[in-house]
């Protein structure tokens, strides 16, 4: 993040003024990627979220067998999980957060597309959702990002140091089968964590959710 930095301004590092500068942006772009949790959403939410999910569905059904296998993965010192999934609607991201927490898996950080609006976004992130920021490159594949890419980087590095579960939604609701181009960019910041060795290593579990009929 430093490099980054003082990469937009070649000569003024030392300068007092320009290391505050760079801090109220580094700060503006780690807000605009997550805030901090809130305790009594998050209880509201999982008290609301059955009664929700009974009203649209008959049941939700998870494979026992599967769910007691990610259950011992989780108890793998060290080794942070990242679930891989499908996205089939909005009800997917708060869904998968319910049923990690209520196994004792643990909260985990979401990623949520960004046609969102200002005040959902605002409520999502106190609910563990996290955002691309703005200001990224406009391919998944140019390799300067400047700044928004490099606290990016190091936000999903510090979320995998500490064991936070997360998860990953590799295509767009009521899309066609390809990997979304926010899902290249959050896999990118994975492959770097893994090469400059911010984990020892990453579990991966490929989530699959299904509708027969999606809210």
């Amino acid at each position: 993040v430093q490099d980054a930095a003082s990469g937009q301004e070649p000569g003024s590092g030392g300068d007092e003024g320009s290391q505050r500068r760079w801090k109220e942006e580094i700060c503006q772009i780690l807000g605009e990627i997550q805030a901090p949790l809130s305790p009594l959403l998050l209880r509201l939410c999982h008290w609301l979220l059955p009664k929700l999910l009974t009203r649209l569905f008959l049941g939700v059904q998870l494979h026992r067998g599967q769910l007691e296998m990610v259950l011992r993965a989780a108890r793998t010192p060290e080794v942070p999980m990242v679930f891989l999934c499908s996205h089939q609607s909005q009800v997917d991201g708060p869904l998968l957060s319910f049923i990690l927490l209520s196994q004792g898996i643990g909260l985990p950080r979401v990623t949520v597309g960004a046609k969102t609006s200002p005040r959902l976004r605002s409520l999502l992130q106190r609910l563990g959702g996290i955002f691309l920021p703005s200001g990224m490159a406009p391919t998944w594949s140019d390799p300067d990002e400047g700044l928004p890419g490099a606290v990016l980087d190091a936000y999903v590095q510090e979320v995998l140091r500490s064991r936070q579960p997360l998860v990953l939604f590799l295509e767009e609701p009521l899309a066609s089968l390809r990997l979304a181009d926010p899902a290249r960019r959050w896999l990118l910041r994975l492959l770097r964590a893994l090469r400059d060795g911010a984990v020892p290593d990453v579990l991966l579990v490929p989530v699959g959710i299904a509708y027969d009929v999606a809210p």
